[in-house]
Formats: structure tokens, sequence, C-alpha cells
């Protein structure tokens, strides 16, 4: 596969209002201050926060709430559901009316539906509440990642959006450590309290350190017709397309991983809990490293570039898993070498999709991130059962599911960086093909 040169535009956005997180430069968007970085770094981590923290605790809470294991996990797809919903809502929402006010407001409810889980009497209020707390937190998440999109353009987005991906992805770490001595020491309901209380943080970070970032002549007004056309708009796009599907294919590598992985190391190998903490970590750290190394080197190496090798490594790792798992029943060591690749490349994929994505559509920030974080979840809540299929002992789903994903994903990612024939109308900007 070519490594194509970086389709990330860098002509210069519109001029921002006095309310601005900061003044516009020269030739480009407003620098993006460290204050708002971190914030949006923050709100990043909620949702695996909020998702991983008490996943060690299901069997405490099924026999506190008197659920079925299936019932329990349902809070867990509710929460997936609403993440996807809020992501959709949120994203145009804050295209009409600016991201300050709806962020606030989504981090209050976020507040509030955490609270209600730690609170909740029956596995139907924490499904309720765990839905709303999902909505509120892809609300938050979406309109956050428009705002690095209002003040940021080529290769400041792209090292921003890996920067962001990079520290939120120490979340996956951190949440079920976290949720493990949350439970050592007290009871399960404490972990939605601690989220709640990050909430709560969140909601002041925003009221004293996060300017409005939209400036009122680059809102969209209108009602639905408006969105939806402003979404056709985006999709209309092939860039942006086809790096959509890139991204969220490679969440749904991820999600693959992440159902299957604790049946391949323990049930079929043997290791004991915390050896699978120990390397779930691991591989958490190799993605996060990944997507550091890619924000460091975001202004010398194209993005596609990234995206490229990448692709290149998850096929190869998808391949390997495919043939231990069908005839040689994915010995430790295979498995162990071949998740880790998996998960490293995909901190090379996902950021680097997501920001190329958006660079596509700048006049749509809110609507372009919106359909990213909608199918994006999307793919976590359809492909996590369909990986898991095989049982406790069979990884052929996960690895038939991980090449399936690779294989459209070069396919999407040929087709977003293909250039446009002479006759088939304006040629694009420099930088955009």
């Amino acid at each position: 596969m070519p490594l194509l040169h970086d389709p990330t535009p860098s002509t210069a956005a519109a001029p921002t209002s006095s309310t601005s997180a900061a003044a516009a430069r020269p030739g480009g968007r407003a620098a993006l201050p460290a204050s708002v970085l971190g914030g949006v770094v923050l709100i990043t981590a909620i949702a695996p926060l909020a998702t991983d923290m008490y996943v060690p605790a299901f069997p405490l809470v099924g026999r506190d709430l008197d659920a079925s294991a299936t019932q329990v996990q349902l809070t867990l797809t509710t929460f997936f559901v609403g993440m996807a919903l809020g992501q959709l809502a949120g994203g145009p929402f804050s295209d009409r009316v600016g991201r300050r006010r709806p962020l606030l407001a989504g981090l209050v409810v976020l507040v509030a539906a955490s609270v209600a889980c730690a609170l909740s009497p029956s596995v139907a209020a924490m499904m309720a509440a765990r839905l709303a707390q999902g909505f509120a937190g892809g609300w938050a998440m979406v309109i956050a990642r428009s705002v690095v999109v209002d003040l940021t353009d080529g290769v400041r987005m792209v090292r921003a959006m890996n920067l962001v991906a990079a520290v939120a992805g120490v979340a996956p770490i951190v949440g079920p450590l976290l949720g493990a001595m949350v439970l050592s020491v007290t009871h399960w309901r404490a972990s939605f309290w601690v989220v709640a209380a990050f909430a709560g943080v969140m909601v002041l970070t925003v009221a004293l350190a996060m300017p409005e970032s939209l400036a009122v002549e680059r809102r969209h007004g209108g009602g639905l017709g408006r969105l939806l056309g402003a979404t056709g708009e985006v999709l209309s796009s092939r860039v942006f397309s086809g790096h959509l599907v890139v991204f969220a294919f490679s969440m749904g590598t991820t999600f693959a991983y992440v159902a299957t992985s604790a049946y391949v190391l323990q049930s079929m190998n043997g290791l004991t809990p915390v050896q699978y903490s120990l390397d779930f970590a691991l591989n958490a750290g190799g993605m996060t490293v990944a997507a550091l190394v890619a924000a460091r080197f975001a202004d010398r190496v194209p993005a596609r570039s990234f995206v490229a090798v990448g692709l290149v490594a998850t096929g190869a790792a998808g391949l390997v898993l495919a043939v231990s798992a069908v005839w040689f029943s994915m010995p430790l060591g295979v498995a162990l070498v071949g998740f880790f690749v998996l998960m490293t490349a995909q901190g090379l994929v996902g950021p680097n999709a997501g920001a190329l994505a958006s660079a596509a559509v700048p006049d749509h920030p809110g609507t372009g991130s919106a359909l990213l974080g909608f199918l994006q979840w999307v793919m976590a809540g359809a492909i996590a059962p369909l990986a898991g299929l095989g049982g406790e002992h069979a990884a052929v789903p996960m690895a038939v599911i991980v090449l399936a994903l690779t294989a459209a994903s070069a396919v999407a990612f040929r087709v977003a960086g293909h250039r446009a024939p002479p006759d088939a109308g304006p040629a694009p900007a420099p930088g955009t093909s």
C-alpha cells in the first residue's frame, strides 16, 4: 500500500470572535492553549473511566441488584448506545449555538447521571441511568473534540488529536486498576461517585479555563433540515467518509480484542486475573506510545503514512492470530505478541484517521466529530458480542473480524486518498487528496 501524502488542509479559517480562546495566527487558526488541550484530554477520558471502573464489579452488581449476568452486561450496552446518540446530537447542536454552554450542560447532566448510577435501586434503574450517563458523556466528548478542530488545522490538528488520544489512552489502564482499588476498600457504588466527582471537576475546568471557541459568524443556524443538510454535505466528502470508515473500524478492532482477550489469555492459556491485567495495561501502553510518536513527528511524517503503517501492522497481526486460532489453539506467546502489535497499531490508525476526517470538513467540525463518534461507538457495541460468539475457548471469530475490518479499512483508505480524474470537476485544494 503506497504511503500517500497528508491530505490535511492548511487553509486559514474564518476570523475568530473576541470570545475565542486565542487570537488567530496569520495564515492559520488560533493556537490551542494548554489549558484547553488539558480539558479536552480529561473529557475524552470520561468514557473509558465510566466503562472500565465498574467492570471488575459485575458479579457484585448482579448480586446486589438481583440481576442476571446478561442484565448486568446490558448496563454496558445501554452506555454505548447513549454514547453513540450523544455524539450524534451534540456535535451538530454545538455547530449552531457554540461550544461552551452545551459542553457545560452536558457535563452537569453527566454528574447527575453518575449520581443516579450510584444510587440505583434496581438493574432497570441502572440501565436508564447508564443510558443518560452515556448520552451526556458522548455529548461532552464530541463537543470537546470540536473545540480542537475550531482552534487548529493542518499539522497542529494532527498533533493535538494524537496527544488527546495518547493521554486519554491512559484511562483504560487506570480504569480497571482504580476500580479494583475501590472494590478493595469500599462498595462498587463508590466507582460511580468517583466518576461523578471527576465530571464535577470537568465542569469547573470548562467554566474557568475553556472560553468559547466557535465564533458567531462560523455557526450554522436552522432546524432539522439544516442539520440533515450538514450531515449529507459532510458524508458527501470522499476524504471524510473514507477516513471515517478507517477510524470507526479501528474502534471495532479494539473492541474485538477487548471482548475476547480475557478468555484467550485466561480461559485458554491459564493466566491469572492479575497477569491478564498487567498484559492489558502493557497493550494499552503500546497504543499510547504509538499515538505519542505520531504526535511527535506530525510535522515531518504525513498522517496518512502513519495510518498506512498501522493498517499493515494490524493486518499482519490479524493474519498471525487467525492462523494460530484455527490450527494451533492460540498459544500464549503468539497471543501476547499478536495482541500487543494489534493494539499498538491502533494508536497509529485511529487518531490519525480521525484527524484527517475532521480536517476534510472544516466548515462543519461539530457534525464531522458527531459522525466520527457515533459510528465509533456503534462499532464498539456491535463488534463486542460478535467477537465473543466462539465462547470462552475459541478465538477464531475475533481473528476473522480483525481481518475483515482491516481489509475494508484498506479499501476505504485507498478511496479517501484517490485523486479525482481531470474531468471530474474542479481540482481539489492543495493537500486535500
